[in-house]
């Protein structure tokens, strides 16, 4: 977490689960991919474990569209803000 003008933000970055080739120790790193692909250089003996997954049909897809079916009231909120003097926004 980085504290900026006393606003939060967070740094989101991703976790690679990984397992050791001989020994089948595993462990996951929370890096960015840059800070991974240097890391996979440096430790030969780790691979990616597959068996925890990569992304799935769930998590691909129209964002437009999961938006509008997780938040029924979104397209409300747009046409609101649509109503603005000088507004782009549109309904999705």
């Amino acid at each position: 977490m980085v504290i900026i003008n006393k606003t939060l933000e967070f740094s989101i970055m991703p976790i690679y689960p990984v397992k050791h080739k001989e020994t089948g120790e595993e462990k996951e790193l929370n890096l960015t991919i840059s800070d991974y692909e240097k890391w996979r250089k440096e430790n030969p003996d780790w691979d990616k474990d597959w068996s925890k997954g990569v992304a799935s049909a769930q998590e691909v897809g129209d964002w437009q569209n999961k938006l509008v079916s997780r938040n029924p009231g979104w397209n409300d909120v747009l046409g609101k803000a649509a109503k603005a003097p000088g507004s782009r926004v549109k309904k999705i």
